[in-house]
């Protein structure tokens, strides 16, 4: 045997687990790790910057429809006050 076959056939022996193993197991699958009592929290964390990030688009949405209303308003005024001015040119000149 090579000494490549004689590292692979070492790396992959079976080896004893050590003799904390099953409660460690227990342990995480129970729960009572640090790590899974921070789950909730980032899971409510991430639900808010989602909640917030919503809001925050739907306002900056109804910004631009205002922006866009105004806009159409202030058309509508100046094409009003050139459509007058032509009616009164016109009635004028037919006089």
């Amino acid at each position: 045997m090579d000494w490549l076959e004689q590292e692979l056939k070492q790396a992959l022996d079976r080896k004893e687990p050590s003799p904390d193993f099953a409660e460690r197991v227990r342990r995480r699958t129970r729960g009572d790790g640090f790590r899974t009592a921070l789950w909730p929290q980032r899971w409510l964390a991430a639900a808010a910057a989602v909640i917030v990030l919503a809001g925050v688009g739907l306002g900056y949405r109804e910004y631009q429809g205002q922006v866009a209303r105004q806009q159409v308003m202030l058309a509508f005024r100046i094409a009003g006050a050139k459509v007058n001015h032509i009616q009164t040119q016109v009635k004028e000149r037919m006089r």
